[in-house]
């Protein structure tokens, strides 16, 4: 079983600068920010002076080696509290929030592109035209969302949270994709899937990036090992008869991408089609750059004959 590591590529917004200590430098746009790193158990390579450039630091109130610590950001007067920024095809608004990150996940870029590649792909195999259905769980701010719509897709987004669900509106309109075929719920991810198979509603391709622990909008409790099991035997049940493909992405464990891997291909044991599964990474923007593992997934696609 091959192992595949990918990272964002094409980025013109977005760069790892250096990390070290515990920490990783990044530019969003034409900001620096400081953030807690684990995994960085070296030494950084460029001067603190470097460092001292970022409009925002993220502090952990304990350990910063503890990537489970609450904190708070630390930000210069000079930086907006939200900003443009640009991939591919597609316009977006990061600002710090208080889960360190900045609103968008760039180490997820390789799924869009690989997920708009498939979408294109079952297009043109239809003499008629065709639209993709996609159903997006756990859409959060909405990227990979706008991303397959340009492509072609006709796409369900589906949050838990409001404030996501209408972070995700602010970035289809910063897009000017008001005309593109998204529908946003908020609703708990298990009870839309269950409603889906009641209306007999089917999808072409589904994407998922469940949390460790979340809360749906009327309290549902959401546990990564307790939940997911059985979100994937539901999934089968919204699938048509010849999916294109289910992307399995999670920052919830620090573990082997097999765990995923082994899962996927029981849920899809009954279509045709393939596994492979492997890392999310973001690499440093110099020579001889140091590789930061961000998440595992797992990703089906349906055998073209």
């Amino acid at each position: 079983m091959t192992q595949l590591i990918l990272h964002p590529t094409n980025w013109n917004d977005y760069s790892l600068i250096d990390s070290g200590d515990g920490r990783k430098l990044e530019r969003f746009g034409n900001f620096l920010f400081s953030r807690p790193e684990p995994q960085a158990l070296w030494s950084p390579r460029l001067p603190h002076s470097e460092w001292k450039k970022s409009s925002g630091s993220f502090l952990s109130s304990s350990s910063p080696l503890n990537e489970n610590a609450t904190g708070k950001w630390y930000l210069k007067k000079h930086l907006p509290q939200k900003w443009e920024m640009k991939f591919d095809n597609i316009k977006f608004f990061a600002t710090p929030t208080p889960f360190r990150h900045l609103g968008f996940f760039p180490d997820q870029s390789p799924h869009w592109i690989w997920a708009s590649k498939k979408i294109q792909s079952s297009i043109k195999l239809h003499d008629k035209p065709f639209s993709p259905k996609v159903l997006n769980l756990f859409g959060y701010s909405g990227l990979a969302s706008l991303h397959a719509a340009f492509y072609g897709a006709s796409v369900t987004h589906v949050d838990a949270s409001k404030k996501a669900i209408n972070f995700a509106f602010e970035n289809r309109d910063l897009s000017l994709f008001q005309h593109l075929p998204i529908k946003f719920i908020t609703d708990d991810a298990i009870k839309f899937v269950k409603r889906e198979i009641r209306r007999e509603n089917k999808y072409d391709a589904i994407i998922l990036d469940p949390p460790k622990y979340g809360r749906g909008p009327n309290g549902e409790i959401w546990d990564f090992f307790k939940d997911l099991p059985i979100l994937l035997k539901l999934i089968t049940q919204i699938l048509t008869l010849e999916p294109i493909f289910i992307i399995l992405n999670s920052y919830a464990i620090r573990s082997s991408h097999l765990a995923l891997n082994f899962a996927l291909n029981e849920t899809m044991g009954e279509f045709s089609g393939k596994v492979e599964s492997g890392e999310l990474s973001i690499v440093e923007d110099q020579e001889d750059p140091r590789q930061i593992n961000t998440a595992i997934f797992a990703r089906w696609e349906q055998k073209i004959n």
